[in-house]
């Protein structure tokens, strides 16, 4: 699975002026139902909402991934907002948060859900990413950087103790 094919430019917003979490989720719900005519923006703000109820989906840094399985979707879909200002999100590091990657799968979807939450947390860790994707100068630059993220390769040393 690579990003692109579940995130597209038309579903990228940056140096958006939300207030609150659940502004943010209606920003996502309205991007993400133009995708397909079998969801409504409400039902995936529902379904989002519904989600983050079960607990925070800010990961810290700054960086939320807020998701969802959905009963009507027959298709993965994601969407990302990058925020003028960060918000409070409820974030295990209680830092405010800016950069925000919604995705929504089929419900029948368990495994691939987890597969791609995975992906966008290791991609997300990459410290030298999120700030590239903050100093970005538009949505397409930032594209880019989501449809070209490799992750680390760097080898491991190993330290042994006779060294």
């Amino acid at each position: 699975m690579q990003i692109k094919d579940i995130l597209t430019p038309d579903r990228m917003l940056c140096h958006v002026q939300a207030s609150s979490k659940k502004r943010v989720f209606e920003y996502f719900s309205k991007l993400l139902a133009t995708e397909t005519s079998k969801l409504g923006n409400r039902e995936i703000l529902n379904s989002l909402l519904a989600r983050e109820r079960l607990g925070s989906t800010g990961l810290g840094r700054g960086v939320a991934i807020p998701h969802a399985r959905v009963s009507h979707c027959d298709v993965t879909l994601a969407a990302f907002l990058q925020l003028d200002q960060g918000i409070d999100y409820d974030a295990i590091d209680r830092q405010p948060v800016d950069l925000l990657f919604a995705l929504v799968v089929p419900e029948h979807c368990t495994d691939e859900h987890l597969q791609i939450l995975a992906h966008l947390a290791e991609m997300f860790s990459d410290a030298t990413f999120r700030e590239q994707l903050r100093n970005g100068r538009d949505c397409g630059e930032k594209y880019k950087l989501f449809a070209e993220w490799q992750p680390s390769q760097s080898p491991m040393t190993i330290q042994h103790d006779d060294e």
